[in-house]
């Protein structure tokens, strides 16, 4: 995507929405973008026209709105950053999944792609841990909360033997 087209939030989120849409339904309707982002009518069209001018969305009054390639590059980006922050907040941090998907929502909008993936490369880190596994059950929880070294922590089960 052409840098002079960033994207607002609210722009990234009609993208997300189109794409969960499409994922399901083959296309979507500007009733079920309102619906799925809970917004009026009048606010999809006024977004679906900018995006189209963007070149990011196939959309004519009353038909079937798809995604354009770029434009279906751009919301896989999206859903790709929210689905990384939802993941690193539930597997690694022990957030609730609903709580981890609406904070992964505004974050996603916010954290540069770097950060993403680091946190993606640290929860698959944490995933394939040979030591059995760090996780915020495991004591890293109480790691954090306490400020305890690796050397002085009780709860550690990841030292060296």
């Amino acid at each position: 995507m052409p840098s002079e087209n960033k994207l607002t939030a609210s722009q990234e989120d009609y993208l997300e929405a189109i794409y969960h849409i499409v994922s399901e339904k083959m296309a979507a309707r500007a009733k079920d973008i309102a619906e799925y982002l809970a917004v009026r009518a009048s606010s999809v069209t006024g977004a679906l026209r900018i995006l189209r001018s963007m070149g990011l969305v196939n959309y004519a009054p009353y038909d079937l709105i798809t995604l354009t390639e770029e434009g279906y590059t751009a919301a896989e980006e999206v859903v790709r950053r929210h689905s990384a922050l939802q993941d690193f907040l539930v597997n690694v941090l022990g957030v609730d999944e609903r709580e981890a998907d609406e904070a992964a929502c505004k974050m996603e909008h916010s954290v540069p792609k770097t950060i993403v993936e680091r946190l993606v490369k640290y929860a698959e880190y944490v995933e394939k841990c040979p030591k059995g596994g760090i996780s915020w059950e495991s004591g890293f929880g109480y790691y954090c909360k306490h400020g305890c070294t690796e050397e002085s922590c009780q709860n550690c089960d990841c030292k060296e033997e």
